[in-house]
Protein backbone atom coordinates (compact mmCIF):
# COMPACT_ATOMS: atom_id res chain seq x y z
CA UNK A 1 0.00 0.00 0.00
CA UNK A 2 1.35 3.41 -0.97
CA UNK A 3 2.45 5.51 2.01
CA UNK A 4 2.20 2.62 4.46
CA UNK A 5 4.75 -0.07 5.30
CA UNK A 6 3.52 -3.51 4.25
CA UNK A 7 3.77 -6.16 6.90
CA UNK A 8 2.92 -9.84 6.60
CA UNK A 9 0.56 -11.13 9.27
CA UNK A 10 2.40 -14.15 10.62
CA UNK A 11 0.57 -16.25 13.23
CA UNK A 12 2.57 -16.64 16.44
CA UNK A 13 1.91 -19.46 18.92
CA UNK A 14 3.15 -18.73 22.44
CA UNK A 15 4.15 -21.84 24.39
CA UNK A 16 4.82 -21.65 28.13
CA UNK A 17 8.02 -23.11 29.53
CA UNK A 18 7.33 -26.80 30.08
CA UNK A 19 4.31 -26.62 27.80
CA UNK A 20 3.42 -28.55 24.67
CA UNK A 21 2.15 -27.79 21.18
CA UNK A 22 0.90 -30.03 18.37
CA UNK A 23 2.63 -29.51 15.01
CA UNK A 24 1.21 -31.88 12.39
CA UNK A 25 1.73 -35.45 13.64
CA UNK A 26 4.20 -34.32 16.30
CA UNK A 27 3.63 -33.26 19.89
CA UNK A 28 6.48 -30.92 20.87
CA UNK A 29 7.36 -30.36 24.53
CA UNK A 30 9.49 -27.41 25.68
CA UNK A 31 11.89 -28.41 28.48
CA UNK A 32 13.84 -25.57 30.17
CA UNK A 33 17.63 -25.76 30.03
CA UNK A 34 20.32 -23.40 31.32
CA UNK A 35 22.19 -21.42 28.67
CA UNK A 36 23.67 -17.96 28.15
CA UNK A 37 20.44 -16.71 26.52
CA UNK A 38 17.22 -16.48 28.59
CA UNK A 39 14.37 -18.93 27.97
CA UNK A 40 16.43 -21.61 26.24
CA UNK A 41 14.62 -24.93 25.86
CA UNK A 42 15.29 -28.46 24.72
CA UNK A 43 12.56 -29.94 22.54
CA UNK A 44 11.09 -33.36 23.25
CA UNK A 45 9.37 -34.36 20.00
CA UNK A 46 6.83 -37.08 20.72
CA UNK A 47 5.94 -39.33 17.74
CA UNK A 48 4.12 -42.59 17.14
CA UNK A 49 7.36 -44.59 17.09
CA UNK A 50 9.08 -42.86 20.01
CA UNK A 51 10.39 -39.62 21.47
CA UNK A 52 13.28 -37.60 20.07
CA UNK A 53 15.06 -35.08 22.31
CA UNK A 54 16.84 -32.15 20.66
CA UNK A 55 18.87 -30.45 23.38
CA UNK A 56 19.48 -27.15 21.58
CA UNK A 57 22.17 -25.10 23.36
CA UNK A 58 22.42 -26.09 27.01
CA UNK A 59 24.61 -26.67 30.05
CA UNK A 60 24.19 -27.79 33.66
CA UNK A 61 24.20 -24.67 35.83
CA UNK A 62 22.54 -24.85 39.26
CA UNK A 63 22.92 -21.06 39.71
CA UNK A 64 22.24 -19.45 36.29
CA UNK A 65 21.35 -15.95 37.70
CA UNK A 66 18.56 -15.55 35.12
CA UNK A 67 16.15 -18.27 34.04
CA UNK A 68 15.60 -21.82 35.15
CA UNK A 69 18.28 -24.48 35.62
CA UNK A 70 18.27 -27.50 33.31
CA UNK A 71 15.25 -29.66 34.22
CA UNK A 72 16.97 -32.85 35.36
CA UNK A 73 13.72 -34.35 36.69
CA UNK A 74 11.89 -34.15 33.36
CA UNK A 75 14.91 -35.39 31.41
CA UNK A 76 15.17 -38.41 33.70
CA UNK A 77 11.46 -39.08 33.14
CA UNK A 78 12.03 -39.15 29.38
CA UNK A 79 14.82 -41.67 29.92
CA UNK A 80 12.61 -43.83 32.14
CA UNK A 81 9.88 -43.82 29.47
CA UNK A 82 12.37 -44.80 26.77
CA UNK A 83 14.06 -42.28 24.49
CA UNK A 84 14.38 -43.13 20.82
CA UNK A 85 17.07 -40.55 19.99
CA UNK A 86 19.12 -37.79 21.58
CA UNK A 87 20.25 -35.03 19.21
CA UNK A 88 22.90 -33.29 21.30
CA UNK A 89 24.97 -30.10 21.46
CA UNK A 90 28.63 -30.90 20.70
CA UNK A 91 30.15 -27.41 20.96
CA UNK A 92 32.35 -28.21 23.98
CA UNK A 93 32.82 -31.95 23.39
CA UNK A 94 36.61 -31.49 23.33
CA UNK A 95 36.74 -29.86 26.78
CA UNK A 96 37.04 -31.94 29.94
CA UNK A 97 35.14 -31.33 33.18
CA UNK A 98 32.15 -29.02 33.60
CA UNK A 99 31.36 -25.48 32.53
CA UNK A 100 31.51 -23.16 35.57
CA UNK A 101 28.39 -21.31 36.70
CA UNK A 102 27.32 -17.79 35.80
CA UNK A 103 27.29 -17.07 39.55
CA UNK A 104 31.05 -17.69 39.71
CA UNK A 105 31.64 -15.24 36.88
CA UNK A 106 29.49 -12.64 38.63
CA UNK A 107 31.63 -12.99 41.75
CA UNK A 108 34.87 -12.47 39.79
CA UNK A 109 33.53 -9.44 37.93
CA UNK A 110 32.39 -7.88 41.21
CA UNK A 111 35.86 -8.28 42.72
CA UNK A 112 37.55 -6.77 39.66
CA UNK A 113 35.22 -3.78 39.42
CA UNK A 114 35.49 -3.01 43.14
CA UNK A 115 39.32 -3.16 42.94
CA UNK A 116 39.57 -0.88 39.90
CA UNK A 117 40.74 2.71 40.43
CA UNK A 118 40.14 4.22 37.01
CA UNK A 119 37.36 3.83 34.46
CA UNK A 120 36.10 0.32 33.72
CA UNK A 121 34.68 -0.94 30.44
CA UNK A 122 33.12 -4.38 30.09
CA UNK A 123 32.37 -6.04 26.77
CA UNK A 124 30.34 -9.22 26.37
CA UNK A 125 27.76 -10.84 24.09
CA UNK A 126 24.77 -8.49 24.18
CA UNK A 127 22.40 -11.48 24.24
CA UNK A 128 23.81 -12.70 27.58
CA UNK A 129 21.34 -10.90 29.82
CA UNK A 130 22.53 -12.73 32.94
CA UNK A 131 26.02 -11.30 32.33
CA UNK A 132 24.58 -7.80 31.85
CA UNK A 133 22.81 -8.12 35.17
CA UNK A 134 25.97 -9.37 36.86
CA UNK A 135 27.91 -6.37 35.54
CA UNK A 136 25.18 -3.98 36.72
CA UNK A 137 25.20 -5.52 40.20
CA UNK A 138 29.00 -5.24 40.34
CA UNK A 139 28.80 -1.58 39.36
CA UNK A 140 26.22 -0.87 42.03
CA UNK A 141 28.36 -2.44 44.75
CA UNK A 142 31.31 -0.33 43.55
CA UNK A 143 29.12 2.81 43.46
CA UNK A 144 29.57 3.24 39.72
CA UNK A 145 27.06 4.39 37.11
CA UNK A 146 26.51 2.04 34.16
CA UNK A 147 26.76 3.69 30.74
CA UNK A 148 25.54 1.63 27.78
CA UNK A 149 27.65 2.12 24.63
CA UNK A 150 26.55 0.48 21.36
CA UNK A 151 23.23 0.00 19.61
CA UNK A 152 23.02 -3.78 20.01
CA UNK A 153 23.57 -3.44 23.75
CA UNK A 154 20.96 -0.68 23.96
CA UNK A 155 18.37 -2.85 22.18
CA UNK A 156 18.96 -5.87 24.40
CA UNK A 157 18.81 -3.76 27.57
CA UNK A 158 15.50 -2.28 26.43
CA UNK A 159 13.97 -5.69 25.69
CA UNK A 160 15.34 -7.18 28.94
CA UNK A 161 13.69 -4.39 30.94
CA UNK A 162 10.39 -4.80 29.07
CA UNK A 163 10.37 -8.54 29.81
CA UNK A 164 11.34 -8.17 33.47
CA UNK A 165 14.82 -9.68 33.33
CA UNK A 166 16.37 -6.49 34.69
CA UNK A 167 13.76 -5.82 37.38
CA UNK A 168 15.42 -4.22 40.40
CA UNK A 169 18.50 -3.20 38.41
CA UNK A 170 19.40 0.49 38.50
CA UNK A 171 18.70 2.65 35.46
CA UNK A 172 21.52 2.77 32.93
CA UNK A 173 22.87 5.99 31.43
CA UNK A 174 23.38 6.96 27.81
CA UNK A 175 26.82 7.34 26.28
CA UNK A 176 26.36 11.12 26.16
CA UNK A 177 26.72 11.21 29.97
CA UNK A 178 29.92 9.15 30.11
CA UNK A 179 32.23 12.14 30.39
CA UNK A 180 30.22 13.70 33.23
CA UNK A 181 31.24 11.05 35.78
CA UNK A 182 34.58 10.83 37.64
CA UNK A 183 36.80 7.92 36.47
CA UNK A 184 36.12 5.86 39.60
CA UNK A 185 32.33 6.34 39.33
CA UNK A 186 31.60 5.03 35.84
CA UNK A 187 31.42 1.66 34.09
CA UNK A 188 30.90 1.42 30.33
CA UNK A 189 29.02 -1.60 29.02
CA UNK A 190 30.23 -1.88 25.42
CA UNK A 191 29.56 -3.82 22.24
CA UNK A 192 32.51 -5.23 20.30
CA UNK A 193 33.58 -8.40 22.11
CA UNK A 194 34.17 -10.15 18.77
CA UNK A 195 36.16 -7.37 17.15
CA UNK A 196 33.30 -5.91 15.08
CA UNK A 197 34.83 -3.03 13.14
CA UNK A 198 32.19 -0.38 13.89
CA UNK A 199 31.23 -1.59 17.38
CA UNK A 200 31.82 0.66 20.38
CA UNK A 201 35.00 -0.96 21.69
CA UNK A 202 36.72 -0.95 18.29
CA UNK A 203 36.05 2.78 17.96
CA UNK A 204 37.33 3.39 21.49
CA UNK A 205 40.51 1.40 20.72
CA UNK A 206 41.02 3.51 17.59
CA UNK A 207 40.38 6.81 19.41
CA UNK A 208 37.44 7.19 17.06
CA UNK A 209 34.47 7.25 19.45
CA UNK A 210 32.86 10.69 19.79
CA UNK A 211 31.74 10.22 23.41
CA UNK A 212 33.82 7.54 25.13
CA UNK A 213 37.57 7.42 25.69
CA UNK A 214 39.90 5.37 27.88
CA UNK A 215 43.25 6.38 29.32
CA UNK A 216 46.24 4.99 31.16
CA UNK A 217 45.10 3.28 34.36
CA UNK A 218 41.65 2.35 33.04
CA UNK A 219 40.55 -1.28 32.63
CA UNK A 220 38.69 -3.29 30.00
CA UNK A 221 37.16 -6.65 30.90
CA UNK A 222 36.52 -9.01 27.99
CA UNK A 223 33.70 -11.06 29.51
CA UNK A 224 33.57 -13.28 26.46
CA UNK A 225 35.52 -15.85 24.48
CA UNK A 226 36.73 -15.09 20.97
CA UNK A 227 34.79 -17.02 18.34
CA UNK A 228 37.16 -18.89 15.98
CA UNK A 229 37.86 -16.68 13.00
CA UNK A 230 37.64 -13.43 14.97
CA UNK A 231 41.07 -13.66 16.62
CA UNK A 232 42.75 -11.10 14.37
CA UNK A 233 40.03 -8.47 14.81
CA UNK A 234 39.86 -8.94 18.60
CA UNK A 235 43.66 -8.85 18.81
CA UNK A 236 43.73 -5.53 16.97
CA UNK A 237 41.35 -4.02 19.53
CA UNK A 238 43.36 -5.37 22.45
CA UNK A 239 46.59 -3.99 20.95
CA UNK A 240 45.00 -0.60 20.42
CA UNK A 241 43.82 -0.45 24.02
CA UNK A 242 47.21 -1.55 25.37
CA UNK A 243 48.86 1.22 23.36
CA UNK A 244 46.61 3.64 25.25
CA UNK A 245 47.85 2.27 28.59
CA UNK A 246 44.65 0.35 29.34
CA UNK A 247 44.77 -2.84 31.43
CA UNK A 248 43.19 -5.80 29.62
CA UNK A 249 41.46 -8.58 31.56
CA UNK A 250 40.33 -11.76 29.76
CA UNK A 251 39.35 -15.32 30.65
CA UNK A 252 43.01 -16.26 30.12
CA UNK A 253 43.82 -14.94 33.60
CA UNK A 254 40.46 -14.50 35.38
CA UNK A 255 37.10 -16.29 35.46
CA UNK A 256 35.27 -13.51 33.61
CA UNK A 257 33.49 -15.75 31.12
CA UNK A 258 31.90 -19.19 31.00
CA UNK A 259 30.49 -21.01 28.03
CA UNK A 260 26.79 -21.71 27.66
CA UNK A 261 27.52 -25.20 26.35
CA UNK A 262 28.20 -28.53 28.13
CA UNK A 263 31.66 -29.98 28.61
CA UNK A 264 32.36 -33.71 28.60
CA UNK A 265 31.17 -34.52 32.13
CA UNK A 266 27.88 -32.75 31.43
CA UNK A 267 27.47 -34.67 28.17
CA UNK A 268 27.95 -37.92 30.09
CA UNK A 269 25.36 -36.80 32.63
CA UNK A 270 22.77 -36.02 29.93
CA UNK A 271 23.33 -39.49 28.46
CA UNK A 272 22.95 -41.07 31.93
CA UNK A 273 19.70 -39.18 32.54
CA UNK A 274 18.06 -39.93 29.20
CA UNK A 275 19.62 -43.31 28.20
CA UNK A 276 18.91 -42.88 24.46
CA UNK A 277 18.87 -45.79 21.99
CA UNK A 278 20.47 -43.50 19.41
CA UNK A 279 22.67 -40.39 19.73
CA UNK A 280 23.30 -37.91 16.92
CA UNK A 281 25.92 -35.22 17.64
CA UNK A 282 25.09 -31.74 16.28
CA UNK A 283 26.25 -28.12 16.81
CA UNK A 284 29.94 -28.22 16.04
CA UNK A 285 32.64 -28.86 13.48
CA UNK A 286 33.86 -32.32 12.45
CA UNK A 287 36.20 -32.53 15.46
CA UNK A 288 33.43 -31.74 17.97
CA UNK A 289 30.95 -34.15 16.38
CA UNK A 290 33.54 -36.93 16.31
CA UNK A 291 34.53 -36.41 19.96
CA UNK A 292 30.88 -36.38 21.07
CA UNK A 293 30.28 -39.60 19.13
CA UNK A 294 33.30 -41.30 20.76
CA UNK A 295 32.14 -40.17 24.20
CA UNK A 296 28.64 -41.55 23.56
CA UNK A 297 29.97 -44.95 22.48
CA UNK A 298 32.18 -45.11 25.56
CA UNK A 299 29.15 -44.25 27.71
CA UNK A 300 27.27 -47.26 26.33
CA UNK A 301 24.84 -45.67 23.87
CA UNK A 302 23.74 -48.58 21.61
CA UNK A 303 23.80 -46.61 18.34
CA UNK A 304 25.64 -43.44 17.37
CA UNK A 305 25.24 -41.77 14.00
CA UNK A 306 27.26 -38.78 12.79
CA UNK A 307 25.87 -36.65 9.98
CA UNK A 308 26.50 -33.26 8.38
CA UNK A 309 24.42 -30.40 7.07
CA UNK A 310 22.03 -31.59 4.37
CA UNK A 311 21.98 -35.26 5.42
CA UNK A 312 18.48 -36.72 5.68
CA UNK A 313 18.46 -39.22 8.55
CA UNK A 314 15.97 -42.00 9.22
CA UNK A 315 15.64 -42.34 12.99
CA UNK A 316 13.19 -45.24 12.80
CA UNK A 317 11.53 -47.61 12.48
CA UNK A 318 14.37 -49.95 11.69
CA UNK A 319 18.08 -49.27 11.65
CA UNK A 320 18.95 -45.54 11.74
CA UNK A 321 20.75 -44.39 8.61
CA UNK A 322 21.49 -41.47 6.31
CA UNK A 323 19.07 -42.04 3.42
CA UNK A 324 19.42 -38.92 1.27
CA UNK A 325 21.28 -35.64 0.75
CA UNK A 326 19.28 -32.41 0.56
CA UNK A 327 20.34 -28.90 -0.51
CA UNK A 328 21.58 -26.89 2.46
CA UNK A 329 23.37 -23.66 3.26
CA UNK A 330 22.64 -19.96 3.22
CA UNK A 331 20.15 -18.42 0.82
CA UNK A 332 20.19 -14.75 -0.18
CA UNK A 333 16.90 -12.97 -0.95
CA UNK A 334 16.87 -10.20 -3.55
CA UNK A 335 13.29 -9.03 -3.91
CA UNK A 336 11.43 -12.17 -4.95
CA UNK A 337 14.58 -14.02 -6.06
CA UNK A 338 16.44 -16.54 -3.90
CA UNK A 339 20.12 -17.16 -4.62
CA UNK A 340 22.49 -19.65 -3.00
CA UNK A 341 25.93 -18.60 -1.74
CA UNK A 342 27.68 -19.90 -4.88
CA UNK A 343 25.54 -18.06 -7.40
CA UNK A 344 27.26 -15.63 -9.75
CA UNK A 345 25.18 -12.69 -8.48
CA UNK A 346 26.26 -13.26 -4.88
CA UNK A 347 29.93 -13.70 -5.87
CA UNK A 348 29.87 -10.46 -7.87
CA UNK A 349 28.29 -8.54 -5.00
CA UNK A 350 30.92 -9.82 -2.59
CA UNK A 351 33.60 -8.70 -5.04
CA UNK A 352 32.06 -5.22 -5.31
CA UNK A 353 31.71 -4.95 -1.52
CA UNK A 354 35.42 -5.74 -1.12
CA UNK A 355 36.93 -3.81 -4.04
CA UNK A 356 34.34 -1.06 -4.54
CA UNK A 357 32.73 -0.10 -7.83
CA UNK A 358 32.38 2.82 -10.25
CA UNK A 359 29.17 3.76 -12.10
CA UNK A 360 29.15 5.93 -15.23
CA UNK A 361 25.88 7.41 -16.52
CA UNK A 362 25.82 8.86 -20.06
CA UNK A 363 22.83 10.70 -21.47
CA UNK A 364 22.68 10.38 -25.25
CA UNK A 365 20.91 12.55 -27.81
CA UNK A 366 18.75 11.06 -30.53
CA UNK A 367 21.82 11.25 -32.80
CA UNK A 368 23.87 9.16 -30.39
CA UNK A 369 25.95 12.03 -29.12
CA UNK A 370 26.65 12.74 -25.40
CA UNK A 371 24.04 15.07 -23.93
CA UNK A 372 24.27 17.68 -21.22
CA UNK A 373 23.29 15.27 -18.40
CA UNK A 374 26.28 12.99 -18.83
CA UNK A 375 28.41 12.46 -15.76
CA UNK A 376 30.93 10.01 -14.40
Amino acid sequence: MRGRAWRAEIPVTVVASGGRVDIGPFNVEFIPVAHSIPESHALAIHTEIGTVLHTGDWKIDPTPIIGLPTDEKRLRELGDAGLLALIGDSTNAVRDGRSPSEAEVAKTITELVKAARGRVAVTTFASNVARLRAVADAAKLAEREVVVVGRAMERVVQVARETGYLDGVQNFRGADLYGHFPPDKVLALCTGSQGEQRAALARIANNDHPLVTLNKGDSVIFSSRTIPGNEKAVGAIINGLIDQGVEIITDRTHLVHVSGHPRRDELREMIAWTRPHLLIPVHGEALHLNEHARLARAAGVPRVLTCRNGDLVRLGPGEPAIIDKLPSGRLYKDGTILEDAKSRAVIERRRMAFAGCVFVAIAMTEKGEPGRGSRG
